[in-house]
């Protein structure tokens, strides 16, 4: 009796009991959630006009890799690749080096790269906005980097705020919109632009510790520019706790890839600590640059050296190259 009762209450409670089959037991069971016809389509099916919306910043690997996926995807991508046959004429033909070409020529460089922008490449449409930009058709330049920027394309991004920025009447606030989205992706001109706006109070709030923020950002992805502004900031302590450490750490950093009033800066600092051989040969690349306080500074650091030094430094500022 104890026994019978007992499975009684258990079946009461919905548990099973010796008394029930596995067949009793899948009955009793919640029924399965089966996955609808719809949801077992491929990705393959996924439409051409979006796959091309979504393709259109690739670079080249990451374009043929997509073209790889699956017969649709390399069918729907062909004129993408197309595209990025034609951007590489334009610039082949822009720089006056490739196969058959023996110098610039930029009117074929434009047509190949709006060809390319034809096909839909974001990236023909950004250099087909730069020649635009070069030849002072700053509308037909914004109206494609509008289109790239659309697109996702981080550099059309930058270039977009640039002109909102640079046109007869500014728009900061759109300008800054730009500089945003393309900085959050990681395009470090753009963060670099993002904090002068904020540096500078346009389009938005004055802010020195996020401007110093997006400048470390801009800097650590490799802008010139930014590593001199960050290099500033720690000297200073803008923004930015006072380091001077990390101050010359910067500001050679910054010269070392070409920024010319940083070589001038880092220039002074060899001469400072007694290193006249490289110290002059950042003060020449600052004096060929156009530093003119640099010019006097090298003076002395010339008169210093024996004829030797100074043919080693020379031979160094020839041979010279940003990195």
């Amino acid at each position: 009796m104890a026994s019978r009762s007992r499975t009684e209450m258990e079946k009461k409670r919905g548990r099973p009991t010796d008394d029930d089959t596995p067949v009793d037991r899948r009955k009793k069971s919640p029924r399965m959630l089966r996955c609808p016809h719809a949801f077992k389509a491929s990705f393959a099916d996924l439409p051409s006009d979006l796959l091309m919306h979504l393709a259109a910043p690739f670079d080249m690997p990451t374009l043929w890799a997509a073209s790889m996926a699956c017969q649709s995807w390399r069918e729907a991508l062909r004129p993408l690749r197309e595209a990025m046959v034609l951007l590489r004429l334009g610039k082949w033909y822009k720089h006056g080096r490739g196969p058959g070409i023996s110098r610039p020529n930029p009117s074929r460089a434009l047509e190949y790269f709006l060809k390319g922008a034809d096909r839909g490449s974001a990236a023909a449409m950004v250099d087909a906005g730069l020649m635009y930009w070069e030849m002072g058709r700053k509308g037909e330049a914004q109206e494609l980097y509008n289109k790239a920027a659309e697109l996702g394309h981080q550099v059309g991004q930058c270039n977009l705020g640039v002109c909102y920025l640079e046109a007869d009447q500014p728009n900061p606030e759109e300008a800054v919109r730009w500089f945003y989205r393309a900085a959050q992706a990681g395009y470090a001109r753009a963060q670099y632009n993002l904090a002068l706006c904020l540096h500078k109070g346009r389009g938005l709030k004055i802010n020195m510790e996020n401007a110093a923020k997006w400048y470390v950002r801009a800097a650590e992805g490799g802008c010139v520019r930014a590593m001199y502004n960050t290099s500033l900031c720690y000297s200073t302590g803008e923004g930015l706790a006072q380091n001077l450490r990390r101050a010359r750490e910067w500001m050679k950093r910054a010269a070392k890839g070409g920024h010319c009033k940083a070589q001038y800066e880092h220039g002074l600092q060899l001469y400072s600590s007694g290193d006249m051989v490289e110290a002059l040969v950042y003060l020449e690349l600052a004096t060929r640059a156009g530093v003119n306080d640099a010019t006097h500074t090298r003076d002395i650091v010339l008169q210093s050296l024996s004829q030797a030094s100074r043919a080693r430094a020379r031979l160094r500022v020839e041979d010279w190259r940003p990195s």
